[in-house]
């Protein structure tokens, strides 16, 4: 005989509008406790499509399947059935394909399931020659034109998503692809208004710097972009010389030429000078980093740091750079 709850799952497919209305209210409810999760995690096989196919019902009806889900797939078990399920895909086709009124919502979902390296396959579209990194440049596409000074920003957390996939080889390389241009692309999101946007920029562009020795002319080919990107964070507050902006290139010389707000969050500067780390290992690293005047911008903003962590990675950076030799400045 089945219990209450399986009753409750069963009516999610019901033929009536108001009772899968309200199973959904209550499903979404449970959905929002420990004890709910772990009650509703014995029934995957009936509770996960069901849950899928609300999606395509009515604004109220799929806001609250979209939030169960997305409180669902915080249990690894149930995102790896998800996955399983094709839920990547129909996400990403219900973003695209569907005026839809959940798209933060479905965003929020595709982050708990690249947390898996199962679901950064199926979004990186892993094995498709076809397809591959289609989605991956849907979703960038949309992160970069939806930024917004308005508090409604449904692809903000496609940072996050960008982060979770720059962790495996396969998407540091698709967002490295110079043809694709990906990385250009989020890398202009480094001085947005959004923390979790910022974060998600700085998380990914160190991730992709562990490629720096078998991509490091991709990360160059960028430079324009990267080098203010990771530098203006780590320059300190102060108004540089003219003598030393004037060995910049001009974006970056411009900025340190004013009065600016320094970059309060650690972890993004921590960040920055680790993805300086992994470039200038490299000589041909080393050597653009020597003519945009980098190793003067390490030091001013070293004298001005106070957060002992980042101070720790000011000097890996700064010991590489002594360590390899003074004598990758360029001369005339």
């Amino acid at each position: 005989m089945a219990t209450e709850l399986e009753e409750l799952i069963q009516f999610l497919s019901s033929p009536s509008p108001q009772l899968r209305k309200a199973a959904i209210d209550i499903v979404q409810g449970l959905t929002g406790s420990e004890d709910g999760l772990q009650s509703l995690a014995k029934y995957p096989d009936v509770l996960l499509p069901s849950l899928a196919r609300l999606l395509r019902e009515q604004k109220d009806v799929a806001e609250r399947a979209a939030e169960a889900l997305v409180n669902l797939s915080q249990n690894s078990d149930l995102a790896g059935k998800m996955i399983d399920l094709g839920l990547i895909g129909e996400a990403m086709n219900l973003l695209y394909n569907v005026d839809s009124s959940i798209s933060q919502l479905l965003v929020m979902l595709l982050v708990n399931l690249t947390q898996l390296d199962a679901g950064i396959a199926s979004l990186l579209q892993t094995g498709d020659d076809k397809m591959q990194g289609l989605y991956v440049m849907k979703i960038v596409r949309s992160f970069c034109r939806s930024a917004s000074e308005s508090s409604d920003d449904p692809f903000e957390h496609v940072a996050s998503i960008l982060v979770n996939i720059s962790k495996k080889e396969a998407g540091r390389k698709l967002l490295l692809d110079p043809n694709r241009g990906l990385l250009k692309q989020i890398i202009r999101q480094y001085d947005s208004n959004s923390q979790l946007r910022k974060n998600g920029v700085f998380g990914t562009l160190r991730n992709c710097c562990f490629e720096a020795e078998d991509q490091l002319q991709n990360l160059l080919l960028i430079a324009e972009f990267l080098w203010p990107a990771l530098l203006l964070p780590i320059a300190g507050n102060k108004v540089y010389k003219e003598e030393d902006t004037s060995k910049m290139p001009l974006e970056l010389g411009t900025a340190l030429s004013i009065e600016r707000e320094q970059i309060d969050d650690p972890e993004i500067r921590v960040h920055a000078l680790e993805a300086i780390y992994m470039i200038i290992l490299q000589d041909a690293g080393r050597r653009a980093f020597w003519s945009i005047n980098g190793p003067r911008i390490l030091q001013v903003g070293y004298e001005d740091e106070e957060n002992p962590k980042v101070m720790e990675a000011y000097e890996r950076v700064g010991s590489l750079l002594v360590n390899s030799g003074g004598d990758e400045e360029p001369h005339d």
